[in-house]
């Protein structure tokens, strides 16, 4: 089974590749958890994050964006303490403003799914790579995407983050077409 370059035989990294990265999220909480994990990320490798994702989702209610947005200073201090997570204050304090903005939008009417997903108008977008190496580490798209999500107040949303969370998520799909997982390749 020939799988994207850039998968480790890490037992963790090879069920991510397979069951989820490329594959359409639509419900706000899991876009939030992978905004703002894909953030922690930043300086890091994917693996250090993901070998981490169920510490996180312990000292971040699951990733409830009301719950989360509830963390004050004391909560921080104890973050900073956790081995389990990365321990940078200014990722874990983008994590709750992260949650206090995609709030503050949904109190405004606008709905974070459909505010994400409207940047590729509802439609993943399909790439055809041959070599993983090929595909950008940015774009015109996650340009926008993180400007927007800026102006909103969103926390560690730079171009190149919004473009591995937009791959993450689905909303590009950058498997590599001799990848079992290219959608060309699953009909």
């Amino acid at each position: 089974m020939q799988r994207c370059g850039w998968v480790t035989p890490d037992p963790l990294y090879l069920d991510y590749h397979d069951r989820e990265w490329g594959v359409p999220l639509t419900d706000t909480r899991s876009l939030f958890e992978m905004l703002c994990l894909e953030g922690q990320m930043a300086g890091l490798s994917w693996l250090t994050v993901l070998k981490k994702r169920e510490n996180y989702r312990r000292a971040f209610h699951q990733f409830d964006p009301q719950a989360v947005a509830l963390m004050e200073e004391d909560e921080v201090e104890r973050l900073m303490q956790d081995s389990g997570i990365i321990r940078h204050r200014g990722k874990i304090n983008a994590i709750i403003a992260n949650a206090r903005a995609l709030l503050t939008m949904e109190a405004q009417g606008e709905i974070f799914s459909a505010f994400i997903w409207g940047f590729v108008d509802n439609q993943p977008q399909i790439q055809r790579y041959d070599d993983h190496r090929a595909a950008p580490s940015f774009s015109p798209v996650s340009d926008n995407l993180s400007k927007q999500l800026k102006k909103r107040g969103f926390k560690f949303v730079g171009t190149t983050t919004c473009y591995s969370f937009m791959q993450a998520c689905g909303l590009i799909n950058d498997h590599t077409t001799g990848c079992f997982c290219h959608p060309d390749n699953l009909r």
